[in-house]
């Protein structure tokens, strides 16, 4: 299931208009990773109680792991590459098929793997949280990726999204830094309990670290997020980090400016997949080059939007869920003129008119329907 890329699919507003040239590589924004069919229950009073059956309001189904963050940055209006395996099996069909026809996304490193199925999260969504559990094995990555260990192998995008993982570098984010890829470091859980940054060998090669605000005060071992950005910068140029309900803070140690941007007051359906929302906005604003403040403001805008929808990949926004918001929050009476002052940079971005394609497509209870004759 190789396939040649396919036209951007939302082409409705290119922040990298004003930059692009004749001479810039194929893609924006190169990433690899695991690729999950997510099932998602919603609409849980509570979390499952042991011994009994629990039934939700709300189901969905959509592609998950890496094709979260694959799907917002193309829904942002970057092209977006994909190297994944794929299970040889109706899920990964399903899972192809939604990423590259239905967004748009460079999936010509990705493989299918024959024989491998695919792997598969189930997430309940209740009280503003979530459980997971998955299910899995990990795919023959010597026959799938064997680029990766090429001397030629080069992402070829001006930036590469790196999911870090403690003691495991990838020898491709090296390559690519040294080529000139603007990497963002993106991090999980240390499951080992070191937090040590020693172990993220391929640190040193991120313009930015985007940890959230626990694991940012692990690693650091401080009691304050913001003191941790600020520790953070003595590894990477510029830290990023979560603060959830409170927002985002964030440290450039080239330019000696920090910025700190609260968050938006929803009513969240379901969290998954806000973080890689968060990391496609904030790599969208970066490439654009907009202020660092601007940069935080939208990242929380779009990871903000994306929770109001259950799924992961198919809850990120576009920019038309960008534009009906901005157009509503400024007709609200009594509105904060302060707040609105901090959006103000959406008024030369947003479109006036929707010609996306609306509504988008959302997570749904099944996979696929069979199409009447």
């Amino acid at each position: 299931m190789g396939g040649a890329p396919h036209a951007h699919l939302h082409p409705q507003v290119d922040p990298l208009a004003r930059l692009r040239t004749a001479d810039d590589p194929p893609w924006d924004v190169y990433l690899t990773g695991t690729v999950f069919l997510d099932i998602i229950f919603t609409g849980l009073d509570s979390a499952p109680v042991r011994g009994t059956e629990s039934w939700a309001r709300g189901m969905g189904s959509s592609p998950g792991g890496a094709a979260n963050m694959a799907t917002a940055l193309a829904r942002l209006g970057l092209r977006t590459s994909l190297a994944a395996a794929f299970g040889d099996d109706h899920y990964g069909d399903y899972c192809w098929d939604a990423l590259e026809r239905g967004e748009g996304i460079d999936l010509s490193p990705s493989r299918t793997v024959p024989g491998w199925h695919s792997p598969v999260t189930v997430s309940m969504a209740y009280e503003g949280e979530r459980t997971m559990v998955s299910h899995g094995h990990e795919p023959p990555t010597e026959t799938v990726f064997p680029q990766e260990g090429a001397p030629e192998y080069r992402p070829r995008a001006r930036a590469a999204v790196a999911s870090l993982t403690p003691g495991r570098p990838a020898s491709w984010i090296a390559r690519a830094a040294d080529e000139g890829t603007r990497v963002f470091g993106d991090v999980g859980w240390d499951d080992t309990g070191a937090w040590d940054l020693a172990g993220l060998a391929d640190l040193e090669h991120c313009e930015a670290f985007l940890p959230n605000a626990e694991e940012a005060m692990r690693y650091t071992g401080t009691d304050c997020p913001r003191t941790a950005a600020h520790a953070l910068t003595e590894f990477v140029p510029l830290a990023v980090v979560t603060l959830g309900a409170e927002g985002a803070y964030a440290v450039d140690r080239r330019t000696g400016e920090s910025a700190e941007v609260p968050a938006i007051e929803v009513e969240a359906l379901d969290p998954t997949g806000a973080g890689d929302v968060f990391v496609a906005g904030f790599v969208t604003g970066t490439l654009a080059g907009w202020p660092l403040a601007d940069r935080l403001a939208f990242a929380g805008l779009t990871a903000a939007l994306s929770v109001q929808e259950f799924g992961g990949s198919l809850s990120a926004p576009g920019w038309s869920e960008v534009a009906a918001w901005w157009r509503r929050v400024q007709s609200v009476e009594g509105q904060d003129p302060a707040a609105l002052r901090r959006y103000a940079f959406l008024e030369d971005l947003v479109p006036e008119t929707c010609v996306e394609r609306w509504p988008r497509r959302r997570a749904v209870p099944t996979i696929g329907f069979r199409r009447s004759a």
